[in-house]
């Protein structure tokens, strides 16, 4: 049987264009959430909206891996900048993702540390770095692998921007990736978040956002594609 891909953007610009590429599409509505199995590009796949924030993220991530068997999962999408070397366009690939807003410093913990667990920072699967690498330089797409920062807040405070990749070490800021990334995880899933800064997240954001997310969104679609073609 062929392997069975979960394809997840928070939003409908971000799932729209993997939709109307899809074949033989069926829809299963579970926890609110509609999952539209079909094929892209000779795959079997499984495209959904998670919604926003990292609870919606989780819960879709589960189910796409109990309901739907998927065996990787590519996240795909806008954000935020936070790595000053980063322009509006440019690509972020995830190496790690954390959580930034996860916050026990009282405690004596480094910001983004989980209490109690082995791990707070959720690696990326090499074989899909890689390839979205591939992709990236196919289309001179301008890029990094760097670590994605999640939280349940709109970052657009120069001076979170600076704690965030001075503290943490991010390259950009959204609101999911790091609970798909730990679902996946908890799940020995291999899974990528692929991100197009839509702005700077530094307080032009209300600014920029919407007029990139769409641009954006093709830039994401049109890599995730091309894994997509590339996946054994």
């Amino acid at each position: 049987m062929s392997r069975i891909y979960g394809l997840m953007g928070a939003m409908d610009e971000e799932i729209e264009l993997l939709l109307s590429a899809m074949t033989e599409a069926s829809k299963t509505i579970k926890a609110g959430i509609t999952y539209t199995t079909g094929i892209i590009h000779g795959k079997q796949v499984v495209v959904c909206k998670s919604g926003v924030g990292k609870v919606n993220a989780a819960v879709t991530t589960q189910i796409l891996i109990d309901r739907f068997g998927v065996e990787q999962i590519i996240f795909t999408g806008v954000a935020g900048a936070v790595h000053p070397d980063l322009n509006i366009g440019d690509i972020v690939i995830s190496s790690t993702c954390m959580q930034h807003d996860m916050d026990v410093r009282a405690l004596g913990y480094a910001r983004g540390v989980i209490p109690y667990q082995d791990t707070s920072e959720f690696a990326a699967d090499p074989e899909l770095v890689r390839l979205a690498e591939q992709a990236c330089q196919s289309f001179d797409d301008r890029y990094i692998v760097g670590k994605v920062l999640s939280g349940d807040q709109f970052v657009a405070s120069r001076e979170l921007v600076t704690a965030l990749h001075q503290e943490m070490g991010g390259a950009c800021t959204e609101m999911e990736g790091a609970a798909v990334a730990q679902t996946a995880h908890m799940n020995a899933v291999p899974y990528i978040v692929l991100r197009s800064m839509s702005d700077k997240a530094d307080g032009s954001a209300h600014v920029n956002y919407a007029e990139f997310t769409v641009e954006a969104s093709h830039r994401s679609h049109r890599i995730v594609e091309y894994m997509l073609k590339h996946l054994g």
